[in-house]
């Protein structure tokens, strides 16, 4: 390799991690989010303004970025805690999956599409991208909050059900549906997450002691407990549920058997790779195509839908507990991120998602992303920042 090959990935990660950090120091004096700012850094420095980094050039440190976010969250989040939210959290993903798919497909068949691209719009509001609300949650040392629990419940099962939905229309557009496969992989993903929350505490709680015995390496603790993280990540993707949910149940399997170094050194590495995610995220829009009115309405009237979807579905499941939580709760689940452009490429690898359609996902999945931050800010406000013990400082996010 040369010289000049080998410094394309420094680079690019020098570009990236640098930008992301001024521009979201320069939102933090602007009372505004800082994750904001580093999405934007994204959109800056990618195809839409300067053109200075290629996205698969980082690609691989924003999935890691996303995955050890999700870890650390889970660290600080206790499966018996999830568990009592269960009810509330499946009847906020449920509303949270059919209030979207219905609006984004009755949209586009308003605005003269076929049924399939209609599908798949819908299926991609469906999603909800928990790594961008955790991020803000953690920032604010809100994660244990009963809003926040409910948050992060609904969000595994929304990964479960949005599976199963673009699952179902995938075989749609290839005319064809396996209802046995179908079903298997939906009992699988369930089952999996499942016995994760149920038997994991306990199960490190007893194993992990007793492995660190035997160890002799430095910092052995947290070795096993990245052998567990990416374990999990992989048991989750062929249990078909995204790698985040594996890592996040890591977290929370890990929550109560680990030393507060774990905690630190686990922090460490999310700092490093966590501006690689945001602002891959911006990197993926080319604001080029707002150039054409018509994309850019249906673009607007998609957001628009995706935001006040989730704001009435995920809030109407979550009424019971007043409407201070409903709003919190539908709130953090608004942001789409990385999923819904992931539904939008597997429908133009298909083939039955248009260029502009496309484009008109990618959109909302970044402006929901951008959207999301402020909207929390918002209806958590009234909690202000949780107070903690010294001792126990929840490590804040940037």
């Amino acid at each position: 390799m040369s010289a000049q090959g080998g410094s394309e990935l420094p680079m690019a990660m020098l570009l990236v991690f640098g930008t992301a950090k001024i521009m979201g120091e320069i939102f933090e004096r602007l009372r505004m989010p800082n994750i904001v700012g580093e999405i934007i850094a994204g959109v800056v420095l990618g195809a839409s303004v300067l053109n200075w980094v290629d996205p698969p050039q980082t690609a691989a440190l924003a999935d890691l970025g996303v995955i050890f976010l999700l870890f650390r969250v889970g660290l600080e989040v206790k499966a018996s805690d999830l568990v009592k939210v269960g009810r509330v959290a499946s009847l906020v993903a449920l509303l949270g999956v059919v209030l979207p798919l219905a609006m984004g497909y009755g949209i586009y068949i308003y605005s003269g599409s076929n049924q399939i691209e209609a599908l798949f719009v819908g299926t991609a509001m469906v999603a909800t991208s928990v790594g961008i609300t955790a991020q803000v949650l953690a920032s604010k040392g809100l994660l244990n909050v009963r809003a926040s629990r409910i948050i992060l419940a609904a969000a595994v099962i929304d990964d479960i059900l949005g599976l199963i939905v673009l699952a179902i229309v995938s075989s749609l557009a290839k005319g064809e549906i396996n209802i046995l496969q179908l079903a298997t992989t939906a009992g699988i993903s369930i089952g999996f997450t499942i016995f994760v929350l149920s038997v994991g505490t306990k199960t490190m709680e007893r194993l992990l002691p007793r492995v660190q015995k035997r160890l002799r390496g430095g910092e052995s603790q947290f070795s096993l407990a990245m052998i567990l993280l990416f374990a999990l990540a992989v048991f989750a993707t062929y249990a078909g549920v995204a790698a985040i949910i594996g890592a996040f149940l890591a977290g929370v399997a890990l929550s109560d058997s680990v030393s507060r170094r774990v905690h630190d050194l686990a922090q460490g590495v999310t700092e490093l790779l966590v501006p690689f995610f945001l602002a891959g995220i911006g990197m993926a829009l080319d604001v080029r195509v707002l150039q054409h009115p018509q994309t850019l309405l249906l673009a607007a009237v998609i957001t628009a839908a995706a935001v006040v979807s989730k704001l009435l579905g995920c809030g109407l499941g979550a009424l019971s507990l007043g409407w201070p939580d409903a709003r919190r709760i539908g709130a953090g689940m608004v942001p789409r991120g990385e999923v819904g452009m992931v539904v939008a490429q597997i429908g133009a690898g298909i083939g039955t998602v248009s260029q502009t359609t496309y484009s008109v996902v990618v959109i909302m999945a970044v402006m929901t992303t951008i959207i999301a931050p402020l909207l929390i800010n918002v209806t958590f406000r009234s909690l202000g920042q949780m107070p903690v013990d010294p001792d126990d400082i929840p490590i804040r996010i940037e």
